[in-house]
């Protein structure tokens, strides 16, 4: 006749002292408490396996894990012997699925994916960081735990939706793309067959596109005087001066360093990405796409230089502002504009000027639009073209057309000539609209 085993009260096991070896308190259907000689108390399991060789295996600890819940994993481990399983390789194997889950799960397939375009230097830092916080905030909240081969494109939609609902379209936009990157990512490492982030293409609302305020041409004589006559500081004037000649982006001038400048050969090379300087902000934007340009420094550009570096010369940056270390703020050039009567939003904004720019060499008719793309630093869509025109820098055309340009701004200071007119007379133009006084 088997031998009845008086279960266990949380008393006993309570109350279980150490000593000076080990020694087990049994429960009964072979769950034990083993009391070791240091004191520390676990919940063990004895068993026969399915192919009748003796099992062991380890629950927990007590008091962490109670005397019920130690009965409850015991009669878990006697359904699971009954049905021909093993309970250790049974716990092995919900092992290795939860890590290959976790393993595949999508925020871990997205941290990859971000990791990935990160090293192969697609992004710059500050964009990186803002591409996570976006992932960790609208994404990983509702799609985190998720196993990626489980996705489907009506469960990818849920936080999208919620993005949409709030009306951030743009932020909307940007991570449907996000979530598609991630999905494609999937696919390319083996995890799924098929990217169900392709059909969210349609289904989120599109933010309308809003072109950035330019002045018409015929108001160029307007805007030069204006900033030319402003009582706001004279950085700021030279700011807008500068962008104007250059067209370059307001990163792009704003953490400018005067080791970038050679004005013994009057080019400008704006880095992919600058050195951060402590205490600054952004301070390590280069160029907005992330490749080296050169800016072609007319004389008038070269004037103006001289001019900054009387003020900045022992600065690091060329626009330096008020405080030492710093340059000037963002918007500067915007905020000169509306203290000399502009609307930023309705009449022209700093971007303006790059639109006015294009617009006056385009109706030139003189230069290629190729020079005047890669001038400004413009993506081509054409990524096939793009490939061919990468190292095409058209630089000669692009010396010639910055000095134009700058020769067309002085033409300008009094009364308009059409670019058309300027580059048809060489100059030497007799204006065939009068001014209005700004």
């Amino acid at each position: 006749m088997a031998r009845t085993t008086k279960p266990l009260t949380d008393t006993d096991c309570r109350n279980a002292k150490p000593r000076e070896k080990d020694f087990s308190l049994f429960d009964g259907g072979g769950l034990f408490l083993l009391v070791k000689a240091t004191g520390s108390k676990s919940w063990r399991f004895k068993f026969t396996k399915p192919s009748g060789k003796p099992g062991l295996t380890a629950f927990g600890d007590y008091p962490a894990l109670s005397l019920s819940d130690a009965r409850a994993k015991r009669d878990e481990a006697r359904a699971q012997l009954a049905s021909g399983i093993d309970p250790i390789l049974h716990k092995q194997q919900a092992k290795l699925a939860a890590a290959e889950a976790a393993e595949n799960s999508f925020e871990a397939v997205a941290r990859e994916w971000h990791a990935k375009v990160l090293r192969a230097g697609k992004w710059g830092e500050h964009h990186a960081a803002r591409v996570l916080r976006r992932l960790e905030t609208n994404l990983f909240p509702t799609l985190g735990r998720y196993p990626i081969d489980t996705l489907k494109t009506a469960t990818l939609l849920h936080p999208l939706r919620a993005i949409e609902a709030k009306g951030t379209l743009s932020l909307a936009e940007d991570v449907t793309q996000y979530v598609a990157a991630i999905m494609r990512h999937a696919v390319q490492t083996g995890r799924i067959s098929h990217n169900p982030g392709q059909d969210l293409r349609g289904a989120i609302a599109t933010p309308k596109t809003t072109h950035r305020p330019a002045l018409p041409l015929e108001r160029l004589p307007e805007l030069l005087r204006r900033i030319e006559s402003s009582a706001g500081p004279i950085m700021s004037r030279h700011a807008a001066r500068f962008a104007m000649l250059t067209a370059a982006r307001e990163s792009e001038f704003m953490f400018a360093r005067w080791g970038e400048f050679d004005l013994t050969r009057g080019i400008w090379t704006i880095p992919p990405e600058r050195d951060e300087i402590e205490g600054v902000a952004y301070s390590g934007r280069g160029e907005k796409m992330r490749r080296e340009r050169l800016v072609y420094l007319t004389r008038q550009t070269l004037a103006l230089l001289h001019d900054v570096r009387a003020l900045s010369s022992k600065e690091e940056f060329v626009f330096a502002g008020r405080i030492h270390g710093k340059p000037i703020s963002s918007g500067t050039v915007n905020r000169l504009l509306r203290t000399i009567g502009y609307d930023t939003k309705a009449d022209i904004c700093l971007h303006g000027f790059r639109t006015m720019v294009i617009s006056s060499l385009n109706e030139s008719g003189l230069w290629s639009r190729d020079a005047i793309e890669r001038h400004v630093g413009h993506d081509d869509q054409d990524k096939v073209r793009a490939a061919y025109m990468h190292k095409a820098q058209y630089l000669e055309e692009r010396q010639r057309m910055l000095q134009w340009w700058a020769d067309y701004l002085d033409a300008n200071g009094g009364e308009y000539i059409a670019p058309h007119d300027f580059a048809e007379h060489g100059g030497n133009v007799v204006p065939l609209h009068k001014g209005k006084a700004a």
